[in-house]
């Protein structure tokens, strides 16, 4: 049985999300003492005692679900399995950095940090309110694309997170996306609905954003993985130091590929997936991609001992 961890991104944050974790096992703690320190204040009493509309702020959202996400991994560390149980990691979007760091390749203070400027780069790189996101459900990435490159009409429209089957998201000017969700309706989308994101994330408009962690993650030190990374935008395994700094700048403006990801995973013989931290979005995610593929949640003390149990 071969095995992947894989990290989730924005919008699995919840209130309190990794609390029990920390009163459990003390290297889950650390953690989040470690980002606090870090960041040099306390994320973790927003996380456990906030509010859900700070904490969903992309500059607090980002480094908040990688520590809880190592955190889980911390805990499950301390009932012997091990990332190296792994045979390769991946996150989706910012769960890309929590998968570096679960693998030894960044540090978490320097993983907490660069999350803390990429949420705040994503931010600051197109006013609130010029761009949007849209879920595309019942369409292939192909489709999906068709309909972004027709809605663009001389603005940004890109086809941004490439989920799974039936799940693609676009993103770029509010105008081209709102357009995009009308098109696709033509083409026979199931759904087709604007998200509540502050930022039009993984397509050309954050190319300034894109500067800003070149500069920020040249300034870092990236060690090989101990197990390969499935990048975002190759779909495919790398190790190599200097790859990966170039495709965590390349991620920000590039699509996710998931459904690439996980079908590469599965064809390198992957039968088991867990999914490390806050939430159940990529299981599900999974599960659409390829039913073969066994699929596992762990984000609690309970989790941690059941997957220890299996």
């Amino acid at each position: 049985m071969s095995r992947a961890f894989v990290f989730p991104g924005q919008g699995a944050q919840t209130i309190g999300m990794g609390k029990a974790l920390a009163e459990a096992y003390p290297a889950a703690r650390a953690v989040f003492d470690e980002v606090d320190d870090a960041l040099g204040e306390k994320l973790s009493t927003l996380i456990w005692e906030g509010d859900i509309a700070e904490l969903t702020l992309t500059q607090n959202a980002q480094p908040a679900l990688m520590a809880t996400s190592i955190a889980a991994l911390r805990a499950l560390e301390a009932e012997g399995i091990g990332v190296e149980s792994a045979a390769f990691v991946a996150g989706h979007s910012l769960g890309e950095y929590s998968a570096l760091a679960a693998a030894g390749a960044l540090s978490v203070a320097d993983t907490a940090r660069l999350l803390r400027t990429r949420g705040q780069a994503m931010q600051a790189a197109v006013p609130v309110g010029v761009g949007a996101m849209a879920a595309l459900l019942g369409l292939d990435f192909d489709t999906a694309s068709e309909v972004a490159a027709e809605a663009a009409q001389g603005q940004v429209c890109q086809a941004a997170n490439d989920n799974d089957p039936g799940q693609v998201v676009v993103s770029g000017h509010k105008e081209a996306v709102e357009r995009a969700v009308e098109i696709a309706k033509g083409k026979g989308a199931k759904r087709a609905v604007l998200l509540p994101v502050s930022a039009p994330f993984h397509c050309a408009l954050m190319q300034p954003a894109a500067e800003v962690m070149a500069e920020a993650l040249a300034a870092v030190e990236i060690a090989a993985p101990k197990v390969p990374l499935v990048a975002n935008v190759r779909a495919a395994a790398v190790e190599d130091p200097a790859v990966i700094r170039d495709l965590l700048v390349e991620q920000v403006t590039g699509s996710v590929r998931w459904r690439e990801s996980v079908a590469y995973m599965g064809a390198q013989g992957v039968t088991e997936i867990w999914e490390i931290g806050a939430g159940k979005a990529l299981s599900g995610m999974i599960r659409r991609i390829d039913r073969a593929i066994a699929t596992r949640a762990v984000g609690t003390p309970d989790d941690v001992l059941a997957a220890k149990e299996a």
